[in-house]
């Protein structure tokens, strides 16, 4: 006589296999998530002033692109803007301001 019923290691081999796969997708889940939020977050604050929340312009200052409210006038810099701005002007007044961060 066979006994088709699977033995006590066998049911715990697939539940063990069932709560791997589960734990997978809920982390394969978890980094979609925050991805989508991460983008969600961007989308909302692309261009967008961190002071009043108005649309920024691009607009070009000596030569380098940098961020303009048209609302507050407040003028941003991404990273090494002002490196290049700096640059260009030599040691005038902005080089000498900066050369105080340095």
């Amino acid at each position: 006589m066979e006994n088709d019923k699977p033995s006590k290691n066998e049911d715990e081999y697939f539940v063990r296999q069932e709560l791997e796969r589960k734990k997978q997708w809920e982390k394969e889940r978890a980094a979609k998530m925050q991805t989508e939020e991460r983008e969600k977050l961007r989308q909302l604050h692309s261009m967008k002033c961190p002071k009043c929340g108005m649309d920024l312009h691009t607009i070009e200052l000596g030569g380098v692109k940098v961020d303009r409210c048209v609302s507050c006038n407040g003028t941003w810099f991404d990273d090494g803007e002002i490196e290049a701005l700096t640059s260009q002007q030599g040691k005038g007044a902005l080089g000498k301001i900066m050369g105080l961060f340095r």
